[in-house]
């Protein structure tokens, strides 16, 4: 399943804190989906609907789920998160993709 770095956390956790009400437990999911240029696409959002099937892990206090069949593509796999000058935002980096296109949001 995928990881994440200390960096992604904690950007996780602030956005966590901002989005959910004060009823709801939110999560962020992980999904592998059909499409793009190279055959997946990498789909992050934030969830309140887990389901029995989802994988779930623990980063601090950041919960991320991961369904039964995207588990697979993400074994391994790393989120990070960078706020510079030259990068800035949420990367993978899986270990699975054999091929990935120059946005790195899709891959094969």
């Amino acid at each position: 399943m995928i990881t994440l770095t200390d960096a992604a956390t904690s950007k996780v956790g602030d956005l966590v804190r901002q989005e959910q009400a004060d009823d709801e437990e939110l999560a962020l999911r992980v999904a592998v989906r059909p499409g793009g240029c190279s055959g997946f696409n990498y789909e992050m959002y934030f969830d309140a609907d887990i389901g029995a099937e989802d994988n779930e892990v623990l980063f601090g206090d950041v919960k991320v789920v991961v369904d039964s069949s995207s588990a697979a593509l993400l074994e391994g796999a790393v989120l990070d998160y960078k706020d510079g000058l030259t990068e800035a935002g949420f990367s993978i980096t899986n270990p699975n993709a054999q091929r990935t296109c120059g946005c790195g949001q899709s891959f094969s």
